[in-house]
């Protein structure tokens, strides 16, 4: 890389990280609300992760739409879309609850989704830029942006609410007002700032350097392109990794509010368990990028999978009591979370080729979002029939199962950075 694009690589970062910031101060508030709105609206535990299955499948239906959109024109118009449509799902929530439809509800908490899409879509804008070795810091990197946002939005939840019934809403809706903002302008940050666009800029630059070897060297004759199997397997084990990683945590954290007020703690107690959840999930970022470049991709992934089998033992002894047990929990679900999200999309962006990656980054992030939704959906029911603890233990089992996959194969490109 050249020192010029090396330069416009920190630029396009720098953009990214300060539009994180910006979505972030809406991403877990959201999650911290959005379970009780639904119970309070629907008046049913057994349907209080609708919220988490219906945002991460409007996500899914995000993540496919800005990998196209980016695919054909570029990084800033599909994270732009995909800010936009979040603050339109936020403002919707809003009405939802102020005319008190549970359909407009469902159908806003979809559109809301688009941020989750965007948040995870924009890593990859980072990666495009960047050597394979060092494409882990570079996720990371934007990844851990989004922590001083999602650390301040839970905890700005009784003041939203505040702001909320003042104007004659309900107090839970006030977090999605908080959300709309932020979104919206991440929205104008990526449309103004993001130039030039990171992705057609890289295809750009190897365009130039394959003229510029093919010029140098005698002619050979052409050859059908031909799959590699080896990168096709990798990409689907790093797939199916944070398909899995994707839904344990969504599974756990979208029950622990409503398991946390069911045995006396308040929203405010909640909203500091998932601050420091959130946080868990996005300031070891840096570190786990480190790993991925150092240790390896599947190394990575398999710590991963390890802490969030902790993660989910440890949430299902702590007492019910034990605010302080059940924050280690969380936390630890967090890094977990971060461990396999880095590391599995560093090894996606090395088996990727630059001139499909966009769409195949798209239909990755599509089957993370469902199982997101899935792990969503699936976790009230399970509470409701059996337990947090349950739920816990379930997840736990489902990220230790997926450390043989990580290794069903082990040759390593030479060309990419650490598998």
């Amino acid at each position: 890389m050249t020192a010029d694009a090396a330069a416009v690589a920190r630029r396009i970062i720098r953009v990214l990280v300060g539009a994180q910031v910006l979505a972030g101060v809406g991403l877990a508030a959201g999650i911290t609300v959005g379970a009780l709105l639904a119970e309070d609206m629907i008046g049913s535990t057994s349907s209080a992760g609708v919220p988490t299955a219906l945002f991460t499948a409007g996500s899914a239906g995000a993540a496919l739409l800005v990998g196209r959109v980016s695919q054909a024109h570029g990084r800033r118009p599909g994270l732009a879309a995909g800010y936009a449509v979040g603050a339109l799902g936020a403002a919707g929530v809003v009405a939802a609850a102020a005319l008190d439809s549970v359909a407009l509800l469902f159908v806003m908490l979809f559109l809301y989704g688009a941020w989750l899409a965007t948040n995870l879509q924009a890593r990859y804008a980072g990666a495009d830029l960047v050597a394979p070795a060092h494409r882990g810091r570079a996720v990371s990197t934007v990844l851990v942006a989004t922590t001083l946002g999602a650390v301040v939005g839970p905890n700005l939840v009784d003041a939203t609410g505040d702001v909320a019934e003042s104007l004659g809403v309900r107090a839970l809706a006030g977090p999605f007002m908080l959300a709309g903002i932020g979104y919206g302008l991440a929205a104008l940050a990526v449309v103004i700032l993001l130039r030039p666009d990171p992705l057609l800029l890289a295809r750009r630059l190897a365009r130039d350097a394959a003229e510029a070897v093919a010029g140098d060297a005698p002619p050979v004759p052409a050859e059908p392109d031909r799959p590699d199997p080896h990168a096709a397997r990798t990409l689907r084990i790093a797939a199916a990794a944070m398909v899995v990683t994707q839904a344990v945590m969504a599974g756990i954290m979208t029950m622990t509010p409503i398991h946390m007020r069911d045995h006396g703690h308040g929203l405010g107690a909640a909203g500091l368990v998932i601050s420091i959840h959130v946080a868990a999930m996005y300031l070891p970022s840096p570190l786990s990028g480190y790993l991925a470049d150092r240790a390896g991709r599947r190394a990575t992934l398999a710590l991963g999978a390890a802490t969030l089998l902790a993660a989910g033992v440890l949430a299902a002894l702590a007492p019910t009591d034990s605010m302080v047990l059940l924050t280690v929990a969380l936390a630890l679900l967090g890094i977990g979370w971060s461990l396999g999200l880095v590391g599995g999309t560093a090894l996606v962006t090395d088996v990727a080729p630059l001139a499909t990656r966009a769409r195949t980054q798209g239909r990755v992030d599509l089957c993370v979002a469902l199982a997101g939704a899935a792990g969503g959906v699936s976790s009230g029911i399970v509470v409701d029939l059996s337990g947090y603890e349950t739920l816990s233990l379930l997840g736990g089992a489902l990220a230790l199962a997926m450390v043989p996959l990580l290794f069903a194969t082990s040759r390593r490109p030479a060309a990419l950075g650490r598998a």
